[in-house]
């Protein structure tokens, strides 16, 4: 919820305004509206991101012994699982909170809570785009640069990339967390919530970082790694057979797919903050819906990544059914191993052995 501060008033007045226009009795649609929206956000991407840690997580060990694992620690899994994990920490740590503010009168967990909450969601984000960055790099070398690939592409590397991430994520978000205070406002609904006091110049550099940082640099690497992957396919497979050319247009869609869910998902988030930042917000029910639209589309994306990076993988929903049959009908001590061979980017040629 924003509040006023700096050009523009902010969500306290507007939200009032709502929910007394709306009933009389001081309730508003929101207050029934989000919450359920959000919990379906939550439930999906929780349900979405824990079953891809658990599927690699058994196939990692296999179910009768043997190297069954080495494969799930390819760059690439370590790269899903951490995208998985950042997931599922930030619909963990941010849905539930944000919520609360339109269903309770007041913010009920706290100052360390405060902090905490917006501090490490804004770590998630930063480590949920970041890995995904990761992954398009991971795949334009394993695609484009396949002869340098078995030097570059290994466990520790990808291991000593996931740490890079997470200290990064780390030290970026440490201005959220120093400017969080618990406070109050007499135009607000809720008599104390968790607001952001921080002003000036240092404010405005740091949310333009974030906007660098944390989206349109991570887009163009991202859109640029993939439009290599795209025209390498493209050269290679020109002359291929028809099964090829196939495998071609599915990971031109899968491409397209996840370009276009990152960059619709984060762009409103980012609208909103620079338009806060550097104008005059409106306060209308246009810009009301719009806000609630950026913050579900943002959580969304946690529930995207999943089906875009695992779901999508025929091999992965081998191993997922291979996983639960293993489970529902467990094998005898020498029973056949769970093999996991994620190919994100499935085709019959460069990407058949990532």
């Amino acid at each position: 919820m924003l509040l006023p501060g700096n050009k523009s008033f902010g969500w306290a007045e507007l939200l009032e305004s709502n929910r007394s226009e709306a009933h009389g009795d001081g309730s508003a649609p929101e207050v029934v509206v989000v919450p359920v929206v959000f919990g379906l956000i939550f439930v999906v991407g929780v349900v979405g991101n824990s079953l891809v840690m658990m599927v690699m997580g058994n196939v990692k060990y296999g179910v009768g012994g043997g190297g069954g694992g080495r494969r799930s620690s390819s760059p690439t899994n370590i790269f899903i699982l951490n995208l998985s994990v950042a997931d599922l920490s930030f619909l963990l740590f941010c849905v539930p909170f944000q919520a609360t503010i339109y269903s309770l009168p007041e913010w009920v967990f706290g100052s360390v809570l405060c902090k905490f909450g917006h501090y490490f969601s804004t770590v998630s984000m930063l480590v949920s785009i970041f890995t995904l960055v990761a992954m398009s790099v991971d795949r334009y070398i394993a695609v484009v640069l396949s002869k340098k690939s078995p030097c570059v592409r290994s466990r520790r590397n990808a291991l000593a990339g996931v740490c890079v991430i997470w200290t990064l994520s780390l030290v970026c978000s440490v201005p959220v967390a120093q400017h969080q205070v618990l406070t109050n406002h007499p135009s607000a609904p809720n008599s104390t919530f968790c607001w952001e006091k921080w002003s000036g110049a240092s404010k405005h550099t740091y949310r333009v970082t974030i906007l660098l940082v944390g989206y349109l640099l991570p887009l163009l690497l991202i859109s640029c790694c993939y439009a290599k992957v795209l025209l390498h396919l493209h050269k290679k497979m020109k002359n291929m057979s028809r099964k090829s050319e196939r495998s071609k247009r599915k990971t031109a869609q899968t491409v397209l797919l996840v370009v276009a869910a990152f960059t619709i998902c984060w762009m409103p988030h980012h609208i909103i903050a620079m338009w806060v930042e550097f104008g005059t917000f409106p306060l209308n029910e246009a810009t009301f819906a719009f806000r609630i639209v950026s913050h579900c589309l943002s959580y969304g994306n946690s529930c995207v990544n999943p089906v875009l990076y695992a779901f999508l993988s025929e091999n992965f929903r081998k191993a997922c059914r291979q996983v639960f049959s293993c489970f529902l009908y467990p094998p005898p001590a020498t029973g056949k191993v769970v093999h996991l061979r994620m190919e994100n980017f499935s085709t019959t040629h460069s990407t058949s052995n990532i």
